[in-house]
């Protein structure tokens, strides 16, 4: 790792060419992945029939409340990196801000590969219901390997070609996949709808009175899935350097995904409440048995050949969420190279494209090495480490640069200050608290925090870097 700030080779800078409608479809393509169709039932399932819409609801508004922290640190450093540079700012690049910036990095050397990996390991998932094939193994040494693995990882290698590009092209394909993607959700609400009022009209399935210790358990983990779900609301933040006139676009941007996705997913679950009644029978089954209920609804309301199409468009979806996961990623390591907090070979600017090649490639390429790897508990994983490691540390930074900065130049300042960061972290916490199995998932975070602390402080120490500033 390099510890100047000079330009890497490749030294073009990234230019502002993102529009307002273009980071709303940036931020929607991510939001709307294959999360939701997969983790409609779970959410069903753990919640309950009753409060599984609450759930979907107290979901929405942890995503506002977080998203104005990040519209207000968007708009005040529109930079690549999004969170990398906001902590850096927050805490100092010669204090504490080094090593926190570098440990969001390191987390996220591993989130997000697995968050790549698990949108292509789905996308397999869902292939293999027209391809039952797929999830056989090829090599009787290794049965945990199977065919699907090696589709997903194709899948993770086409996206990394297909972004490859300069970002006018990379627009105008966004938007042809974000056509897919309403059309998946449009085929759901539809089909679920149909289907009731085929079957006697929309009610709500009987659900027994559970003990107010379960329930509130079961809205905690379904808000935790649905949590999962809403995340992208951010993602033009990765993408600051890259956005016309961010103060006004970027919170715009996030305010405007997080209102539009929240109403999909509301009617969703309200489509499909009636169809699901046995929801709970299937949070233990595959992706392929849990997509084949939002089919079945389509099936049943439409006949065979529509449960076959909104399949097919759940696999579109998965690959236009993981286009915009690698898009909006590939920039962090970029900007932390440029820093010099990172390895200087990742800062390099395509001469041609205009974009960071070097971080995209080896972004798709670790994604791709994760698909062999079962990411069974990989929701839980990403959602417990990046609260952790990110989203609080933003929330008590946004609230912690006020006092020290008053005079920053905010473009855009929170609502209800300081309600809005408040009011987010007793939604985390309340996520990450009131579920069964908590321990696991801080343990791993932990083990990721005292790691990547470890490597930063052996690093600082060969380099000068806080905390061994070397006198000057």
């Amino acid at each position: 790792m390099s510890s100047t700030h000079s330009q890497p080779p490749g030294s073009a800078t990234l230019e502002r060419r993102i529009g307002l409608r273009s980071a709303v479809l940036f931020n929607m393509l991510e939001m709307i992945g294959v999360g939701p169709f997969i983790t409609l039932p779970l959410v069903i399932a753990a919640a309950g029939f009753h409060l599984s819409v609450w759930a979907w609801l107290l979901g929405a508004a942890i995503a506002v409340a977080d998203g104005l922290v990040w519209a207000e640190l968007g708009a005040a450093f529109p930079r690549a990196g999004g969170s990398y540079a906001f902590l850096r700012e927050i805490y100092g690049p010669d204090r504490a801000g080094n090593w926190l910036s570098f440990l969001y990095v390191w987390q996220l050397s591993f989130s997000a590969p697995l968050s790549i990996a698990s949108g292509c390991i789905g996308l397999a998932s869902f292939l293999a219901w027209f391809w039952p094939g797929l999830d056989s193994a090829p090599f009787a040494a290794l049965p945990a390997v199977h065919f699907s693995n090696f589709a997903a990882a194709a899948a993770c290698l086409l996206v990394t070609v297909l972004l490859y590009r300069n970002l006018t092209s990379i627009t105008r394909l966004a938007w042809v996949l974000f056509a897919g993607v309403m059309a998946a959700i449009a085929g759901v609400i539809v089909s679920g709808f149909a289907h009731a009022a085929a079957t006697g009209g929309w009610h709500m399935p009987p659900s027994p009175a559970l003990p107010l210790s379960l329930a509130v358990g079961g809205l905690a983990q379904a808000t935790l899935i649905t949590t999962y779900d809403y995340w992208g609301y951010y993602n033009i933040c990765f993408l600051g350097s890259e956005v016309r006139r961010p103060e006004r676009t970027i919170p715009r941007a996030i305010l405007l995904s997080v209102l539009f996705v929240s109403a999909f997913y509301v009617l969703m679950n309200l489509a499909a409440l009636p169809s699901l009644r046995d929801a709970a029978a299937h949070t233990a089954e595959s992706a392929t048995l849990r997509v084949q209920l939002v089919a079945d609804i389509a099936g049943s309301a439409f006949g065979h050949w529509a449960g076959f199409t909104i399949a097919a468009l759940v696999i579109w979806t998965a690959f236009a969420s993981v286009f915009s996961l690698q898009l909006g990623y590939s920039r962090v390591p970029y900007a932390a190279a440029r820093d010099g907090n990172y390895f200087s070979y990742l800062g390099a600017v395509h001469p041609r494209h205009g974009i960071p090649h070097r971080s995209l490639v080896a972004l798709g390429l670790v994604g791709a090495f994760f698909c062999f790897f079962s990411l069974a508990q990989v929701i839980t994983m990403l959602v417990v480490t990046r609260i952790l490691l990110q989203f609080f540390l933003q929330q008590a930074g946004v609230m912690l640069l006020r006092v020290q900065r008053p005079q920053l130049d905010r473009p855009f300042k929170i609502p209800l200050y300081p309600l809005p960061p408040l009011a987010a972290i007793a939604g985390f916490v309340f996520i990450l608290l009131n579920r069964s199995h908590a321990l696991g998932g801080l343990l791993v975070a932990t083990l990721i925090a005292v790691s990547g602390t470890a490597i930063y402080l052996i690093r600082a120490r060969r380099l000068g870097q806080w905390p061994f500033l070397r006198p000057v």
